[in-house]
Order: structure tokens, then C-alpha cells, then sequence
């Protein structure tokens, strides 16, 4: 890896021409943040052919060597054929001057008319839309042919027909599903809930000859949603009546119309098998009850208080048909909680920190603009040699997906969407990927080019950032940059206030303190979000793929990688070198090496020993001043991916492929296979744990260093404040270690169940997470 060529991944600043950054001169749209694009706008709606009797009917518009063509399948009482469609030619890409609409009986055309590019006159919103007109259709020999009615004129993508519009810069062959592909979209996923299922007993359960048996029976739980199974332990009893008080989680969503399968099985041995292959296979699950919970029926909850513990009677079906008896019952608590933040992100690249319940939802604190505007350098996946392009955008719920910009390298789309911020903590996704439907491949995916992530706490407020942000990704055989992508960006905020008041606050809602999931629930509850999340977004008509959901969920934190592990060790031990460079000051001062420092050392040592209550207080002013005086050092672009912090050119190559191979292992050998599962699973732990800690110094040394420029403020004013306190007010040390213990050390009816206030402040603080590859 150390020949490889080392390339480029900083964020470049760009200076598109765009309104925002202009005075405001002409016409206004609320497309300031990207550079305007003109389109010729064609719309279709209907015609009238007397003397044609045929149920197809289809329109064509052609302009040099673009066309676009739609198909009326029927005709209306009145014997108009309609068509109620819109298509978009991108003024700067024309090859001719007029525009052709042919209408065509199959491959005979029976009338047609024209007209002038120049002809469509310019609208800008919020004029309303041009009302169409009826134009007359010439057949080929010089008579009337009918009448069309249509409407044309230029406009921006700021018009509102821009989504619905058939972009016919290409002329490409698409299925309706394709078509729709190409087409800008926008997407909100349900609110996703917890549901809690607390099984706790069986009541009167019909065990053949359970007080005969040498064994005693093997009884469990199985419940089951969409896309998701689950199961109890194993109870064993030699009654009727088994316990367990065991809590199933599931991931759901809004508007709850599935239902919860509640089953009782029972283990038995195969009696027909040797007693070795028992021991192996010899095992089979008998039910014994069920029940089925529709899960608009369940109660919700957003606090702490147990859910209400029902009874529910078990069925038991008997042969083929459906004559269900009363068996037992089951005695369980189940629950919406509402509480909870449903994680279907990463917990370091979280969009939305919100709880699931609307209720505990507090006020925007401002809004997030974004303006897609062009990539460049794009890498062609084989055996194309353009790119067939398109963006996703994730923030919260909201997912928004540009057009297809056909066969282009160097694709523009100038698209801007608009998100609520809730909290100013979080990151936005941004995604860019090959259109599947474009590769004539017999199995075709959306293939990942490259992702970017911003998080709004780095953003100053209401400042028009125009960066190229480099589109970076990991192979087998190294690092490489796949392209670059030109955005422009601004948060605004409704209230400055709230945003810094933030900054004391509980980063998740507070049923995650007062009742905490274990970090195993989490990492097995939130595949079934993403899985949920995959299932809807594929059921909207224009569907979002699931690759295109998993590689913008993607969370690599939790996969085997020894190049991480290296990181991250190389992260704590950058921060423990702050320890080595004190033993060399203090070397230095010993050594008299400049007698300057000395001099103000010796002052602060006097200082300190003749009037100790200024310690505290200089050591604030000491740190208000250092960090004052960072400010002109402050870093001057975004976050990016550093090579450097992630190891990929000082590891060696098998070390990288490493992280693409397969799982199991496709190394040979099974005493190999072993320690290499052992091996990956130890350093993991090892891996999350050393991210972990370095996340954590990295945040608090982040207090001074201006990266999140609105803490740094808040820091500065706590410490300048806290000095001039104990300048005012002398405490000596002695009490105040005093008084420190006693406040810890409180009787617990005197304390809050959500963290400090010091600890909310260091959780939100940024780390070099954000520059992890």
C-alpha cells in the first residue's frame, strides 16, 4: 500500500453561479441554492379524431434527435382521446429550432403540428400554470386531421410539474418501472415503533402425561410480525403452568395493520431415531396454543409504567379445518413504546433523535436547505463507459431521490430539498448511485458510486456553503475516489436560543435513561428497522431498492476490520501523547530551555502558593485564553476522509481485502476456520471499545478547537463566567473537593434520572469519527 498514489479527499470550496449568493436582481424562486436550468416544457392533455375509430392512439414529440412519446388507450364518451402528460427538454441540449408533435395510429402518422422553440413564452412561480390550447393537426396532405390540445412554455425545475415530467433527453427504451426510475421522487417512511412483548406464564396448557414423564417438557414462546420472528428460552417444567417473564422486542410501524402470532410449542425427541442422531436432529416443536393480537389493538406507553397484564386465550387448530377450541391461556404485557428512539441509523451518523410518540416531539429549532447540484469525474461500472446517475438524500424521515441524468460522466441535476431540523446534532446522507434499469444486465442492482455525509452542528448559521465533496470508496485492493459531488448547503435556524440551550440537553429521549435497552437489543433490533424501512419504501410507485436503503443505512463500525482496530488504537495513543508532551514541558522547564516560560511559571507557582484562591480562577482564564486564541487556528473547511486516520496506505493489502471476505470464511482448513472466527470476534471488542474511548477524548479536546464553533462559544462563555466567579467569590480547594463529594455522593431522591448537564454538553461535541473511512 505504500506505493499506492496517494489522491485528494479534502472538501474543495466551489462559486457556483447561484441567487444566493447574488444580489437579488428580476424574478425570485425558492431555488436560490443551485444554478438555474431551462427546460421546454410540453404539455399534452388531449385530442379529438372525429373520423378515426382505433382504441390506441399514440402522441410523439421530437426535437432533433430527442423525442418523447405516450399512448392513449382508450377514448372518452365524448371521443376524445387523453393523455395528461408532461415532458421536459433541457433548453441548453436542443438540436433544433421547432419542436415536431406527430400523433400516430401504430406507425401511420394521421395528424401533426408544430411549433417554434422560440414560440414558448418563459413562466416563473408563482404565475399560475399556462392553460393549454386547442391546435389543429394537419394530416400528411395538407387537410385538417382533428384538433390537440396542448400547452407549452419554458420554465425552471422550479416548476411544479418538474416531478412528474418525462425528462426525454435520451432516447432510451424503458418499462413503465423504468420510467418511473428516472423521475424525481420523495419518500417519508412511517414513524417506526418499538412493540414489547413481556411473556409471562402459561395458564392449564394440554401436556399428554406430563406427571409420567422421566423428562420434563421443554415449553417455549414464539411470537412473530412481518419480517421478524422470535422466541423465548426454553422453560423446563413437569407442570401445566410454565413461567418465563421474558421481554420480546420487535421493530413495527405506523399505521399498525398487521397482527402479533403468539404461539406455544412444545420440544419433543423423534422416539423413531438411534439415540446419537437424537442428540443431533432427533428434535421436533409441537404447538400447543396460539393466539393472534391485531397491533392496532395494543396500548401505547411513553414512560416507564408496566403495561396492563392481559390474558389471552390459546387456539389450537385440529385437523384441516378450522374448528379452534379453548386450550389455555397466556398471561402477557405488550406495548407500543412510544419513548424510545427507534435506531435505523447509526448511532454516530443519526439524522433524527426524536421519540416515536408525536407527543414528546419538541418544536423545530430550524430548517436544513440542500441543493443537488452536478458530479464530475464519475466512474463507469462495466461495461458502460458513461454513467447513468441519480442522488438520494436521507435526513429523518424524509428521503428524497433526484432525476436520471442519462449516460453523462458529468451529470447536473441543480434539485434543492428542504428538511425541518428537530435537532442540529445529527447528519445528513447524501448518496450517489447507477441507474439499474440503464445496464441491460440480466441482474441488475443499483450500484453504489459514493456517499457524503455533513453534520449540521459543523454549520454556521443561516452561511451558504458551496463545497465539491469528494465520493470515496473502499475496495479490495485499496482506496479509491469514484468522483466528486458539487452540493450547496445552509441551516437556518428559528431560534438561536433553543439551538444553544440544546447543547445542555439529553442527546436520546429519556425512556432510553430510565429504562435502558442493553446495546445487544439495539444491535439486533436494528436490522428489523432497516429491514421495515426496505419493505415500505418498495412499496411506493416509484419504489426506492433496497441496496440503495442498505448502502445509505450502512453502519461498518460493527464489521470485522484489523485496519479500524489499527486506527483506533492509533487514535487513543495520539491522545495520550498529550501526557508525553507535559513530561517534556516540564523536562523543558527544568532545563531552563527558555527562560520566558520559566519566568511566568515561577509567577503562577507564587501566585498560586500565596493566594490559592485564585487558582480556580486562573485556570479558567488560562483556558478561556487558549481557546480564544485557537479561534484564528480554526479549521477553515468541512470534516472529510482522511487517509492518514484510517489506515489505508500504511496497512498491508491482504489487511484491506480482509474486510471483503466473506463470512464464514473462505479460508480452508477447520482448526483455521476457528481461530480466525475467534480472532475476528475478539478484535471487534476490542475495535468498538478502542472507538469508543478515542471518541470520547476527541469530544472533550473538541471543547477549544472550534469545530463545532457554537459549543466553543458556549465553552468560552462557561469558562470566562466560571473564572469570574471564583475570582469574585474565592473558594479554596479544600471545600470545594468537599462539597464536590458531597453533591456525588446524594441521597438518590435528590437526583434527576437524565445525565448531567456537562455530560450532554461532551455527548454532542464532535469527534474524528466524522473523518473515519
Amino acid at each position: 500500500m505504500a506505493n499506492q498514489k496517494k489522491e485528494d479527499f479534502s472538501v474543495k470550496e466551489t462559486k457556483p453561479s447561484i441567487r444566493a449568493k447574488q444580489p437579488l436582481n428580476g424574478p425570485t424562486t425558492s431555488f436560490d441554492l443551485v444554478e438555474e436550468m431551462l427546460y421546454l416544457y410540453v404539455k399534452i392533455e388531449k385530442a379529438r379524431l372525429p373520423v378515426l375509430d382505433h382504441s390506441l392512439l399514440q402522441v410523439e414529440l421530437k426535437i432533433g434527435n430527442y423525442r418523447g412519446a405516450a399512448t392513449a388507450e382508450v377514448k372518452n364518451p365524448q371521443g376524445e382521446f387523453l393523455w395528461y402528460r408532461v415532458f421536459a427538454f433541457t433548453k441548453s441540449r436542443l438540436q433544433d429550432t421547432r419542436v415536431q408533435v406527430l400523433v400516430k395510429d401504430g406507425v401511420n402518422v394521421v395528424g401533426e403540428c408544430s411549433f417554434g422553440v422560440s414560440d414558448a413564452l418563459r413562466r416563473v412561480p408563482p404565475d399560475p400554470p399556462l392553460s393549454p390550447q386547442w391546435y389543429e393537426l394537419v394530416a400528411q396532405k395538407g387537410n385538417a386531421k382533428g384538433e390537440l390540445m396542448m400547452a407549452f412554455w419554458t420554465g425552471t425545475q422550479a416548476d411544479e410539474v418538474y416531478n412528474s415530467a418525462s425528462h426525454s433527453d435520451a432516447a432510451v427504451d424503458l418499462s413503465h418501472e423504468g420510467l418511473l426510475s428516472i423521475r424525481p421522487s420523495v419518500y417519508y417512511t412511517p414513524r417506526l415503533w418499538y412493540l414489547r412483548v413481556n411473556v409471562i406464564g402459561v395458564q392449564d396448557l394440554v401436556l399428554n402425561d406430563i406427571n409420567n414423564r422421566e423428562q420434563p417438557a421443554q415449553i417455549y414462546v414464539k411470537a412473530r410480525v412481518p419480517l421478524c420472528e422470535l422466541s423465548t428460552r426454553a422453560c423446563s417444567t413437569k407442570t401445566a403452568d410454565p413461567k418465563w417473564n421474558e421481554d420480546l422486542m420487535f421493530v413495527v410501524a405506523e399505521p399498525f395493520g398487521e397482527t402479533l402470532d403468539v404461539g406455544v410449542f412444545e420440544l419433543k425427541k423423534d422416539a423413531s431415531l438411534p439415540s446419537e442422531e437424537q442428540k443431533k436432529y432427533g428434535k421436533y416443536e409441537v404447538l400447543l396454543g396460539s393466539c393472534r393480537i391485531p397491533l392496532k389493538n395494543v396500548g401505547k406507553r411513553n414512560d416507564r409504567s408496566p403495561a396492563a397484564s392481559l390474558w389471552y386465550d390459546l387456539k389450537v387448530i385440529e385437523g384441516e379445518g378450522m374448528n379452534a377450541r379453548f386450550a389455555s391461556k397466556i398471561n402477557m404485557r405488550i406495548s407500543l413504546d412510544g419513548g424510545y428512539h427507534v435506531f435505523d441509523e447509526p448511532t454516530e451518523f443519526s439524522s433524527d433523535l426524536r421519540p416515536s410518540a408525536k407527543i414528546l416531539w419538541k418544536p423545530a429549532v430550524g430548517m436544513f436547505e440542500l441543493g443537488i447540484m452536478s458530479a464530475s469525474g464519475l466512474s463507469p461500472i462495466m461495461p458502460k463507459t458513461s454513467v447513468d446517475a441519480f442522488c438520494v438524500a436521507k435526513y429523518g424521515p424524509k428521503w428524497v431521490r433526484t432525476r436520471t441524468v442519462v449516460d453523462n460522466c458529468s451529470p447536473k441535476w441543480n434539485e434543492q430539498y428542504m428538511w425541518e431540523v428537530y435537532d442540529h446534532c445529527t447528519v445528513i446522507t447524501i448518496a450517489v448511485f447507477q441507474n439499474k434499469y440503464l445496464l441491460n444486465w440480466e441482474r441488475n442492482l443499483d450500484r453504489e458510486i459514493g456517499k457524503v455525509r455533513i453534520r449540521l452542528s459543523n454549520l454556521e448559521f443561516d452561511k451558504v456553503y458551496t463545497n465539491s465533496h469528494p465520493l470515496v470508496s473502499l475496495e479490495p485492493y485499496g482506496v479509491m475516489k469514484r468522483g466528486e459531488l458539487q452540493l450547496s448547503y445552509r441551516f437556518c435556524s428559528t431560534s438561536k436560543l433553543n439551538v444553544y440551550h440544546s447543547y445542555t440537553q439529553a442527546l436520546w429521549p429519556k425512556l432510553h435513561y430510565v429504562l435502558p435497552l442493553s446495546v445487544a437489543q439495539i444491535h439486533r433490533l436494528r436490522p428489523q428497522a432497516v429491514k421495515l424501512t426496505e419493505s415500505r419504501l418498495q412499496k411506493a410507485e416509484s419504489p426506492l431498492s433496497p441496496e440503495v436503503v442498505q448502502y445509505v443505512l450502512d453502519d461498518n463500525k460493527h464489521k470485522f476490520s484489523l485496519r479500524r482496530a489499527k486506527a483506533n488504537f492509533l487514535r487513543c495513543m495520539k491522545l495520550l501523547e498529550r501526557f508525553s508532551l507535559y513530561r517534556q514541558w516540564f523536562d523543558r522547564l527544568r532545563k531552563w530551555t527558555n527562560p520566558l516560560h520559566n519566568a511566568v511559571f515561577i509567577i503562577s507557582l507564587i501566585e498560586v502558593t500565596w493566594f490559592p484562591w485564585m487558582a480556580l480562577a486562573s485556570m479558567f482564564f488560562m483556558l478561556s485564553g487558549i481557546g480564544a486564541w485557537g479561534y484564528w487556528k480554526r479549521p477553515k473547511q468541512l470534516p472529510h476522509i482522511d487517509t492518514e486516520l484510517s489506515q489505508v496506505y500504511s496497512v498491508h493489502p491482504d489487511e484491506i481485502a480482509e474486510e471483503f471476505d466473506s463470512f464464514p470464511t473462505s479460508a480452508t482448513g477447520n482448526i483455521l476456520t476457528i481461530r480466525y472466527h475467534r480472532l475476528q470476534g475478539i478484535i471487534l471488542n476490542v475495535q468498538t471499545t478502542l472507538g469508543d474511548i478515542a471518541s470520547t477524548g476527541e469530544r472533550v479536546q473538541s471543547l477549544l478547537s472550534w469545530r463545532d464553533k457554537k459549543a466553543t462559544l458556549l465553552a468560552l462563555i462557561f469558562f470566562f463566567f466560571a473564572g469570574m466567579v471564583f475570582y469574585i467569590y474565592p473558594f479554596s480547594v479544600r471545600s470545594l473537593v468537599f462539597w464536590t463529594i458531597l453533591y456525588m455522593i446524594r441521597h438518590p431522591m435528590l437526583r434527576i434520572d437524565l445525565p448531567s448537564y456537562f455530560h450532554n454538553f461532551i455527548r454532542r461535541m464532535p469527534s474524528k469519527i466524522d473523518s473515519m473511512l
